[in-house]
């Protein structure tokens, strides 16, 4: 398992996880913050994003959790899709699973940021922001990755 997700992923992934339950750590301790334009309160999350899904109750967890598992089968066998995308997909699956502890460990994904001035938008975490970042990078590696294609020939 190691060789295929080399130390370079796992070291990420630590980093990422780590940092994301930090975070969330300070603010079930208590930590609050109320500003013009976000807040940083303690919210419990039993959906995803956007609280979809919240109707599943405790299943949630268990199909974020085969979700999770079957990424790391795929990417156990794309072998090249995982070495050029390494860095997306550690921060991916760790923030993914840092998330999921929180449903295991809490009632719910632990968030606390929350945007409000001209716009109301869903409370979320370090780990959310994380996610989307990663997507982005994939997205724009693909997409560099076509243009060179499309150059070549």
């Amino acid at each position: 398992m190691l060789k295929i997700f080399p130390l370079k992923f796992w070291a990420i992934f630590a980093i990422v996880f780590a940092l994301d339950q930090a975070s969330k750590y300070l603010f079930l301790q208590g930590l609050e913050y109320k500003g013009e334009f976000f807040d940083l309160i303690l919210t419990y999350n039993t959906g995803v994003a956007f609280s979809m899904l919240a109707f599943l109750g405790v299943y949630l967890k268990y199909i974020q959790l085969a979700f999770i598992v079957v990424l790391f089968g795929y990417l156990f066998y794309q072998k090249e899709f995982l070495k050029t995308h390494l860095v997306a997909f550690a921060i991916m699956l760790s923030a993914g699973c840092s998330n999921l502890l929180d449903r295991f460990v809490h009632i719910g994904v632990v968030d606390f940021v929350f945007w409000h001035k001209w716009f109301e938008f869903a409370v979320f975490n370090l780990a959310d922001v994380m996610i989307n970042i990663s997507v982005v990078m994939i997205l724009v590696k693909e997409f560099l990755n076509k243009e060179e294609k499309c150059k070549i020939l």
